[in-house]
């Protein structure tokens, strides 16, 4: 059985989803809390294998929560969110800097047509982060200062120009995609393209987020968008994000691959189309095998590829399933694929 904590100020939701997700018989509903503080006490006496967290609730907020419980009793968190105000949204993004693994849509009423989709959703998330070992987050005063002067990492001479950098992630991915940008040189020669599977509502505020803590301009992407240097372009909801031929964003609305739109393999194979050895294809941490056979391609035709490794991944389902296909060139830790990165753009 699953032992899980649920949080969740409002009485009406919080029996709402005690019932949802008591549904599935490997879940057991050991406790519940109404505001962070409680949420804590109860994690240190019951120790559950998960807690749902809501974040905007009184006395001590979902990111409070998130960030005391990370720091002395680690635990899986999925933040359940029912709003999409502007600020609970950027409060979510801090409790998953702050150690929350994943962010979803709380589920629909009862009487909804998406209520079975919405609510499975959120027991299959809740079962799979279950099963993610976390580690403790150690208490920071302040915010750690962006340290540019990394530590090169040895590559051979890439292509004669970075054309494109394509990035793939899935869970875990807000908080590694943030390292990477944060350390890249702000003078950085190409577009950065960003396949993030997210819950459907949250990629505007995951681009804000990402923006204010990485230094760089962020944008959800737009059709007919054109691709500049130095700025990083995220796939919006329910489109697939790919290249034209005159090196301008294209937004589709093509079937879902690998049952996602957007897809990382998508993108892969378009930017494989258009830039061939001048682009670099980097995939993250994440469940499934979303972009790994489009990584093998883009290695295949002369480009960079590189996936997360193993120790620094949430999930390593999508950078396992590469390694296997012998897609990736390098095999390393967010902040040494930001050195890479920054190495290759020295020497292209």
């Amino acid at each position: 059985m699953i032992k899980l904590l649920v949080v969740e100020d409002s009485p009406v939701i919080r029996e709402f989803l005690v019932h949802v997700l008591s549904t599935d018989p490997e879940i057991e509903v050991i406790g519940t809390a109404s505001n962070g503080e409680e949420a804590t006490q109860i994690v240190g006496r019951e120790k559950p294998d998960v807690i749902t967290m809501d974040i905007n609730m009184p006395r001590m907020n979902g990111f409070e929560a998130t960030r005391k419980i990370m720091e002395t009793h680690p635990t899986p968190i999925v933040i359940v969110s029912g709003s999409f105000d502007d600020r609970e949204i950027e409060t979510t993004f801090h409790a998953i800097e702050a150690g929350a693994l994943a962010v979803l849509q709380r589920p629909r009423g009862a009487g909804h047509p998406d209520f079975a989709t919405t609510a499975k959703e959120l027991i299959q998330t809740v079962k799979l982060m279950s099963e993610v070992k976390v580690v403790r987050r150690w208490p920071r005063l302040t915010r750690r200062p962006v340290d540019r002067a990394m530590t090169p990492v040895e590559m051979p001479r890439g292509p004669a120009k970075i054309g494109i950098v394509a990035i793939g992630a899935s869970t875990g991915g807000p908080v590694a995609l943030q390292t990477i940008l944060s350390e890249l040189p702000q003078d950085f020669p190409a577009p950065v393209l960003i396949v993030q599977h997210i819950a459907p509502g949250f990629v505007d505020g995951f681009a804000e987020w990402l923006a204010d803590t990485s230094g760089f301009p962020v944008y959800v992407a737009s059709n007919g968008q054109n691709l500049l240097p130095g700025y990083v372009y995220i796939a919006p909801d329910g489109f697939h994000l790919e290249v034209g031929a005159d090196h301008r964003i294209m937004l589709t609305k093509h079937a879902p691959e690998n049952g996602l739109c957007p897809s990382i393999s998508h993108l892969f194979r378009s930017v494989t189309r258009i830039f061939r050895r001048d682009a670099v294809g980097v995939l993250l941490t994440g469940m499934g095998r979303d972009g790994a056979e489009e990584l093998k391609r883009m290695r295949d035709e002369g480009a960079i590829t590189m996936v997360q490794d193993e120790e620094s991944s949430v999930v390593y389902g999508m950078p396992g399933e590469a390694v296997k296909l012998n897609a990736a060139q390098y095999v390393l830790s967010p902040e040494k694929i930001a050195a890479a990165l920054a190495t290759l753009a020295k020497t292209s």
